[in-house]
């Protein structure tokens, strides 16, 4: 069996834990609907290119009993009306925060008005969280290149 570049990074930082913990205590708030910080979550494990968490993401949709087609749909997002209304705009969130943009930044005031009508003040927040989450382990992903599909327990080299 393939195993991680890196040791465990839960033993070479043991703070990793608590983080973790903490951001998943924050993106649980209730404020966003699961199956939505699931999509994000999986969005953004496609646009940074991390077979690992794309995989690890869509896992966890398919645990939660979310539908292959919208779990497949999600990267082509844009083409299909499988989506609500607010879903898409958060997909469009997690994209325009992830994408660069060379004409101008990155979330406009049209797209923060449209997350607006969907979502209050602290859905925002926590969607910004969701985001930063994935964001947060991309690095350990790329860096570690854990292998998809395997527990961490037992892929981690000691």
């Amino acid at each position: 069996m393939s195993i991680s570049r890196l040791p465990n990074p839960a033993r070479l930082v043991p703070e990793l834990g608590q983080i973790g913990g903490a951001l998943f205590k924050a993106t649980g708030n209730g404020s966003i609907p699961q199956v939505t910080i699931g999509l994000v979550q999986l969005r953004a494990g496609q646009i940074v290119g991390s077979t690992y968490l794309t995989v690890l993401h869509t896992g966890n949709l398919r645990k939660a009993g979310e539908d292959e087609d919208r779990i497949t749909a999600v990267a082509s997002w844009r083409d299909t009306s499988s989506f609500t209304a607010a879903e898409r705009v958060a997909l469009a969130l997690v994209e325009a925060v992830l994408t660069p943009n060379p004409y101008g930044e990155r979330v406009s005031d049209e797209l923060y008005a449209q997350a607006s009508e969907h979502y209050d003040d602290q859905a925002l927040a926590t969607l910004a969280v969701v985001i930063g989450q994935v964001g947060f382990f991309t690095p350990l992903a790329l860096i570690g290149k854990p292998v998809p599909g395997v527990s961490a327990a037992e892929q981690w080299r000691d």
